[in-house]
């Protein structure tokens, strides 16, 4: 019998990316070199909804000219990925990797799985009344099982540290893995043909191709942010508690004021820490070292006194980290033009909300002004925040700012989180872990509109019965049911249920 040698087959890779990441530009990279590799190629695309609803999966075949003309045909290349056949996968954020390894793309026979580990959180996490986010150690374990080999680090902070795009810190793991049979030089030949944004597109490749060498999604650690940016009033206020805090909460704790001073100032980052001296001076005296009160107290209190207004929606949307951002993204040539148009709904609560307190009370209060407002608002309004007027009409906004603290809606939010941390402080001197779990109730209001005033609702009711638990057995397990009860639907139903089986109980 004669012994046959196998016949060559292509090598198969799919690419899994979100809508302005640049994956056609990555597959065109992939094209470029395995062309000038002396490869035959094969490049199709199916397209998802744009950002975070859907992905668009890229699929590309590449097989050896020169076996194809040993063999006198060319080879039939398929038009999409097939489960189990496929030699490479690349993953813009950790959640396309799931997608990818759920839809069986990743074998532990023959994968090599390149993801970035950031993550941007898909329509249904963000809509979740309660975290609905996946666990990401749980994606991390999934990738390390499904391929047979994983390159995994946060690609994007690579492409944002170097001004580029994701897909160029990709495209650089891509190289340094060794999966494709090419020299690192075609591959830094295909990116420089890339005429827009060449320099930046260079330095994030040749940035994530160095870290690819050594990185394993294993080898990555938690990084403990330093205060190094903040003011030195608030710096020095963090200098002071930094022996007696566990890093966890000191880690978290600088993220809080780090996000206060920039949404107000260093007065209002210490605001928040004079709120939380009496949980540290609490979890001291408790001295076993979780901290788990003050870290869900930290959490909620930052994210309340950071609540969006207009004041901050018109803010973010002129900052020019942003229209740098989307510039980048945009990938502009020579005299093209860019024009950013943000549309903006403003109801009646929100304008009154960024008002001086008696004047947005009255608003809010007297129907004619209502109607004004309501007028005012009506169909929603375009504003083209790359032009002057638009720009300006935007900065006005913004320009608030300092007088956010005689506004109708600061004053509300101050007294509500005051009246909060006051039952927490109550609640905790009695029964500890029944105050861990009234802590976390605070971060189920979100929103604006309807939707603040719904879950504002659930909360309200939660935070009465918490004291009327003190006591009772179980106690803490009971407010967590009503919690995730609470959670469960938007109009509430859930929660009257369970707060009336309670009473029957």
């Amino acid at each position: 019998m004669t012994d046959l040698a196998a016949p060559p087959r292509p090598i198969t890779i799919a690419i899994f990316a979100l809508g302005g990441e640049g994956g056609g530009v990555l597959t065109d990279w992939i094209v470029d070199t395995a062309e000038r590799g002396g490869y035959l190629v094969q490049a199709t695309s199916v397209p998802g909804v744009a950002q975070r609803t859907g992905a668009t999966i890229y699929y590309v075949e590449i097989f050896p000219r020169a076996a194809a003309e040993t063999a006198g045909c060319e080879p039939v290349l398929a038009l999409m990925p097939t489960p189990g056949q496929v030699d490479i996968v690349i993953a813009s954020e950790l959640m396309e990797a799931g997608r990818a390894i759920e839809r069986g793309f990743v074998t532990p026979d023959r994968t090599m799985l390149i993801a970035s580990t950031h993550r941007v959180y898909s329509i249904d996490e963000r809509m979740a009344l309660g975290d609905a986010r996946v666990d990401e150690t749980a994606l991390r374990e999934a990738c390390q099982a499904a391929a047979k080999q994983v390159i995994a680090f946060d690609m994007q902070a690579v492409a944002d540290g170097a001004g580029s795009q994701i897909n160029a810190a990709l495209f650089g793991a891509l190289a340094a893995s060794g999966a494709l049979p090419f020299s690192q030089e075609l591959f830094e030949r295909a990116v420089a043909a890339h005429a827009s944004a060449a320099n930046s597109n260079q330095a994030a490749f040749t940035a994530a191709s160095v870290k690819a060498m050594g990185e394993s999604a294993s080898s990555r650690r938690p990084v403990r942010r330093k205060p190094g940016r903040l003011r030195p009033s608030v710096v020095a206020r963090l200098k002071h508690l930094r022996p007696i805090l566990s890093e966890e909460s000191l880690s978290l704790i600088c993220t809080g004021v780090e996000r206060l001073t920039d949404y107000q100032d260093d007065e209002y980052a210490n605001e928040y820490l004079r709120l939380l001296l009496p949980f540290i001076g609490l979890e001291r005296e408790r001295g076993h070292g979780d901290d788990r009160l003050l870290l869900e107290v930290a959490r909620a209190t930052a994210l309340n006194m950071a609540y969006e207004d207009a004041i901050r929606v018109a803010e973010l949307k002129i900052r020019s980290e942003r229209l740098a951002r989307i510039d980048r993204e945009a990938g502009l040539r020579g005299s093209q033009v860019l024009e950013v148009t943000d549309f903006f709904h403003p109801r009646t609560e929100e304008i009154a909300d960024v008002l001086p307190a008696a004047l947005g009370s009255a608003v809010k209060n007297r129907p004619w002004a209502r109607r004004f407002c309501d007028r005012l608002g009506r169909g929603g309004r375009t504003v083209r925040t790359t032009t002057v007027l638009g720009y300006l009409s935007l900065y006005l906004v913004a320009s608030l700012k300092p007088l956010r603290r005689r506004s109708l809606r600061f004053k509300a939010e101050k007294a509500a989180l005051s009246e909060w941390i006051e039952a927490i402080l109550h609640i905790a001197a009695n029964d500890y872990e029944l105050a861990v779990e009234f802590a976390k109730c605070r971060s189920m209001i979100k929103g604006y509109g309807d939707t603040h005033a719904r879950t504002a609702a659930s909360f309200d009711v939660l935070a009465a019965a918490a004291p009327m638990l003190l006591g009772k057995p179980n106690a803490p397990s009971i407010l967590r049911q009503l919690r995730e009860a609470a959670l469960k639907d938007e109009e509430g139903s859930a929660l009257k249920n369970a707060v009336k089986a309670l009473g029957k109980g």
